[in-house]
């Protein structure tokens, strides 16, 4: 990250500077621009990691009651046939198994606000199995890409946004979203089991090259609970798994009717499930919402550094310069100049993404229905703000070397990118 945020703004610094020097003086500056981006970006920074507070120490609390109730665990067992063959370092029952979980099924309902407590919680379990405390994990890569990228049934947000701009089928971005991260996922669990080989753990390295420092001590399996003699049968798993599998067809043909129910259901139910189990709700619940208060409050030096850099890159020029340059290239093969800036702002700033998007869906000329308006609303839906992901998620497990989770989380964008022009072109087409 260190390199990659010097970059940014070195970018962002020469081309306003560029700029500046052809600048006739009939409105503000470049340099003026940039500054106030930057001044402006910071405070947007913090409102931002304000504004999850809320959200933060709302699922994190109900997180904390389902975790006291067992529900984490049930859980993890159902599916741990897909998750042990992914996480094979990480016990079955294992508290950072039962946050992954939801964090993806979070994802997977379109609900960003409520995976992202789930995810920074999951990214903490994970670093107590850190032996490497400061450097990300195999586990750890491979699961903040197959966040950036996870499979969506159900892009509540974008729907909602198309249906507001007068789609005549808010849910038709449905079926391309799914495709789409569907691709970008498979490709993420790829690129990090082949990434990780160029980018060695600490032990790793130790290993491979002898040295007369001793390594770090593993973390030992016998200091975490063993799943041995309390798994489910494996059809109990396989049948879980396939009703999951079901609810595809169900969200492509209901998902508009759905998505309301979902958040007040998700409350009900993990309030429901506690209260069942005999677990003190409200205490509980207040203990896990006082984490999530420290936890937002933590994130805040990482959101101002990235999203700075990002606001001086669009300040600067530096962004519509490339869009510019590569927008001949890129229209002949189903990504035009007009949805372009949205494929590369939408890894970068979700904010920005989301008014690209909306100024695009709401322009007469084009609307939510065409090409260009389906395309913009699956990137939206079927990408994520991988930037803010690494920048909130490592951040909040103090994790400085991210080894191979930026280039890992890339490639899922880009794949996912071009499986959205495929879907687009296949449907409209």
């Amino acid at each position: 990250m260190n390199a990659i945020f010097f970059a940014f703004v070195l970018i962002a610094f020469l081309a306003a500077a560029v700029a500046q020097l052809g600048w006739s003086g009939d409105a503000s500056s470049p340099m003026d621009l940039l500054s106030k981006a930057m001044v402006d970006s910071a405070g947007s920074a913090v409102d931002l990691a304000i504004g999850l507070v809320g959200v933060m120490t709302l699922f994190l609390g109900l997180m904390k009651v389902a975790e006291a109730g067992g529900l984490l665990t049930v859980i993890a067992r159902l599916i741990r046939p897909l998750m042990v063959r992914l996480f094979p370092q990480i016990p079955a029952d294992h508290p950072a198994m039962g946050a992954m979980i939801l964090n993806l099924s979070a994802n997977a309902l379109g609900l960003g606000n409520a995976a992202t407590p789930f995810g920074i919680r999951a990214m903490q379990e994970l670093n107590r199995l850190n032996p490497h405390p400061g450097t990300a994990t195999d586990p750890m890569v491979l699961f903040l890409a197959i966040n950036t990228s996870s499979v969506t049934l159900l892009p509540t947000g974008v729907i909602a946004l198309r249906a507001a701009a007068g789609s005549a089928d808010p849910a038709a971005i449905l079926p391309t979203t799914l495709f789409a991260t569907l691709c970008s996922t498979a490709a993420a669990i790829g690129a990090a089991l082949l990434f990780r080989r160029l980018f060695p753990t600490p032990l790793a390295a130790a290993t491979a090259v002898p040295s007369e420092e001793p390594a770090p001590p593993a973390v030992e399996a016998t200091e975490l609970p063993a799943l041995e003699g309390t798994a489910y049968p494996l059809w109990v798993s396989w049948l879980a798994i396939l009703l999951v599998v079901a609810l595809i067809p169900l969200m492509v043909l209901y998902g508009q009717q759905v998505a309301p129910w979902i958040l007040p259901s998700l409350m009900v139910g993990f309030l429901g499930y506690g209260v069942a189990r005999g677990v003190r709700i409200y205490e509980v619940f207040v203990e896990g919402a006082k984490e999530g208060f420290q936890v937002a409050l933590r994130i805040i030096p990482y959101l101002v550094a990235i999203l700075v850099a990002v606001a001086m890159l669009r300040a600067s020029g530096a962004m519509a310069t490339f869009v510019g340059w590569i927008g001949p290239l890129t229209t002949p093969l189903g990504m035009p100049a007009e949805a372009l800036p949205m494929a590369l702002l939408r890894p970068l700033s979700g904010s920005g993404a989301y008014a690209v998007m909306a100024s695009i869906i709401n322009d007469p000329q084009v609307g939510p229905d065409s090409y260009v308006g389906m395309l913009v609303s699956t990137l939206q839906g079927s990408t994520e703000t991988t930037f803010y992901v690494l920048a909130v998620y490592f951040g909040a497990a103090q994790v400085r070397r991210i080894r191979h989770a930026l280039a890992t989380a890339l490639t899922a964008d880009l794949v996912g990118i071009i499986a959205a022009v495929v879907a687009c072109s296949w449907l409209l087409h």
